[in-house]
């Protein structure tokens, strides 16, 4: 397998100009990611401190294998949803190693809001669930919540017993749910302990019951105390919901890591065991290829190169249809295959991919999806072409393609371009997007110029005059609405990526999808839906 030999020149002024403009969108990514890490207000947390409890994060860190990676998943979710609890809502969620095995964790900040649960964060445990039943991962729940926040609970009720549901059928598919109780579950948030396969509950602390102390008060005239009620050593020694007593909060995420360490979960069905080869470039380029204004062209091969083990990279049919690169390679010894947008979808393009895709389900080869496009090509010519038929072949082929999918949005992804690249909504196990990227029907112009020419066509039907100040007023407001509507931070916020992520940790990103979706034999698809000849 050959190297690809970059074009790019470092030294360059549009190398230079991409650079500084990426870097720009990069502090922005990272100044809302330290946002996200917010664990509530001071005086909270020093009560917490007072305590002897432990930051949502603090308890994560241990719970992890020492030094092992963590895939941190949707940590901008509800950012910029009016009225939510902020980046990432108050849950931490994301994959990694407990006791040699890959594990979705999942850890409740109950020093921000108490841990109730908001919108955004229920759609996004929602998403987390998706994802670990897909993967096919055990979970690890840190658990300290009020349950749902009530302000929020005609939003979020009907959605919320998902997640109850999930935890069941994770465990009906053999996949355990072991959840540590260091403080509150109330009310539903107390059937995420009694679904789980394994509770833990911290003696002293745990409070779980479906009321507390004043609503069963109110509904029974009963009077009992938080312990007497839901405490940790009741339900140890009497309900039995607890099935383990933990003295402390590092005795329970001890008790866990015990826990992972004896349930049989199936061993990863392909990890790598030949060297592994870096990139031939340095991944700090990756700034300088990629452009900030996704209106610049750029040669998704040199991206290519930059994530790819060796830069090395066969690519499948390199003379036919130029605006689709497809082609494998491996990725942290991971075998994998490559569909990158060079540009707008022609019908040869859309051929290619289709041809790609099923060759790769053949060989039960996963699929990564780069998206930079503007969709499929328009006018009289192509119509002819038969654009549609052969556009369709490719949506045909993701939606029925029957290996992983991973998605990464590396700038424009517009209209049906969006399907047939594997967007959102044809389900990929895992979709990252640069800060640069925007998603939409069409670009936030273009759609402004349709808008103007049908207000002038119905201007002329009924005979009145074009209003050109008013005009120019409605295409401004378009523009700047589908702007913010389409950008990296709008789609992010409302969860239609699984996180934004800095271009330069690509390579690592992708590496750790990799080694999820590998963790279960991968058996491609074989058929495919009727393709329009």
């Amino acid at each position: 397998m050959q190297s690809i030999k970059s074009k790019i020149n470092p030294n360059g002024q549009q190398f230079k100009d991409n650079h500084a403009g990426m870097m720009e969108l990069v502090e922005k990514l990272e100044k809302h990611l330290v946002e996200s890490r917010f664990q509530g207000k001071e005086r909270h947390i020093e009560r917490a401190r007072k305590k002897g409890k432990m930051l949502a994060r603090e308890r994560l860190e241990l719970v992890l294998d020492k030094d092992s990676p963590f895939l941190e998943l949707l940590p901008l979710a509800g950012m910029e949803i009016k009225g939510s609890f902020g980046a990432g809502g108050t849950n931490v969620s994301g994959i990694g190693i407990v006791s040699g095995k890959l594990c979705m964790i999942n850890s409740n900040v109950g020093t921000r809001k108490g841990g109730s649960v908001d919108y955004a964060t229920t759609f996004k445990a929602l998403r987390i669930g998706e994802i670990t039943l897909e993967n096919r991962l055990p979970t690890i729940n840190l658990v300290e919540s009020g349950g749902a926040n009530l302000p929020d609970q005609a939003k979020i009720f009907n959605y919320g017993g998902e997640t109850f549901r999930q935890i069941t059928r994770r465990s009906k598919a053999g996949l355990p749910t072991i959840s540590i109780v260091f403080g509150n579950a109330t009310a539903g948030g107390a059937y995420v302990p009694g679904m789980s396969d394994f509770s833990i509950f911290q003696k002293q602390a745990a409070k779980v019951f479906l009321a507390g102390p004043p609503l069963v008060k109110m509904a029974t005239n009963e009077e009992a105390t938080d312990e007497e009620l839901g405490g940790a050593e009741m339900h140890s020694r009497i309900s039995g919901v607890s099935d383990y007593l933990a003295e402390d909060e590092l005795d329970g995420i001890r008790l866990a890591r015990e826990i992972m360490e004896i349930v049989n979960i199936s061993k990863p069905h392909f990890i790598p065991t030949e060297p592994i080869e870096e990139p031939l470039y340095n991944a700090e380029e990756i700034l300088g290829v990629v452009s900030p204004k996704i209106k610049q062209p750029f040669d998704a091969r040199e991206l290519i190169a930059r994530v790819v083990d060796g830069s090395k990279f066969s690519e499948f049919k390199p003379e036919y249809g130029s605006t689709m690169v497809t082609g494998w390679a491996k990725i942290h010894g991971y075998k994998v295959g490559i569909l990158a947008n060079n540009g707008v979808i022609f019908s040869e393009s859309a051929n290619k991919a289709t041809q790609f895709i099923q060759l790769s389900n053949k060989n039960n080869i996963p699929l990564i999806f780069m998206h930079n496009t503007t969709g499929y090509m328009v006018g009289k010519a192509y119509e002819e072409g038969g654009i549609i038929k052969n556009g369709a072949k490719l949506i045909n082929a993701v939606s029925n393609s029957d290996v992983p999918h991973i998605t990464l949005m590396i700038g424009g992804s517009y209209g049906a371009g969006n399907y047939g690249m594997n967007g959102r909504s044809y389900r990929p196990r895992f979709l990252f997007a640069y800060p640069n990227s925007k998603v939409g029907v069409m670009g936030s112009e273009q759609l402004a110029g349709v808008m103007e020419i049908i207000q002038r066509a119905s201007a002329a039907k009924t005979g009145m005059p074009y209003d050109e100040k008013q005009g120019e007023m409605i295409r401004m407001m378009l523009i700047n609405e589908a702007e913010k509507k389409s950008s990296a931070w709008y789609s992010t916020s409302e969860l239609w990526d699984d996180g934004l992520l800095d271009p330069r940790e690509t390579r690592n990103y992708l590496g750790i999808s990799l080694a999820v979706v590998y963790n279960q034999e991968i058996k491609g698809a074989d058929g495919f839906g009727v393709f329009r000849m």
